[in-house]
């Protein structure tokens, strides 16, 4: 990931998560659904089948945080962004959900708040999944 096409992030094998932030979201909220990545089993064991955790893979988690997630385009065609959180509650709550994925023993990296990211993905294999509480 970079920003100003300064490398400031980067991540092995893992996770990518597009972290949003609404109005009614709480630290609590956020430290639940970081808690529940960690232990989402996405990752292949021996016979291939998704059963195994971030944290039992010894993967690491790339969080970039993601305002434009709830962007509302039910009229006309310019997107609203009402529904996301403004800056200083977003930031907190992002900060929360890093906060709590670095508890739970993953290594992770983060984008920068409120900057124009560069986010470049490999993904390996079909699976992108919405969290939310």
């Amino acid at each position: 990931m970079a920003v100003e096409g300064a490398e400031v992030a980067a991540v092995g094998r893992g996770l990518l998560a597009l972290v949003g932030v609404t109005h009614t979201d709480t630290a609590e909220l956020a430290a639940g659904l970081a808690a529940k990545l960690v232990k989402l089993r996405v990752f292949g064991d021996d016979r291939g089948l998704m059963n195994r955790s971030l944290a039992e893979v010894g993967g690491e988690l790339l969080a970039v945080p993601q305002f434009t997630l709830y962007a509302d385009t039910r009229r006309g065609n310019r997107p609203s962004f009402t529904d996301a959180a403004p800056p200083a509650q977003g930031e907190a709550l992002f900060e929360a959900f890093v906060a709590a994925a670095r508890a739970a023993g993953v290594p992770v990296a983060t984008g920068v708040f409120g900057a124009h990211m560069h986010v470049a993905l490999v993904n390996d294999g079909p699976v992108t999944i919405l969290l939310e509480a």
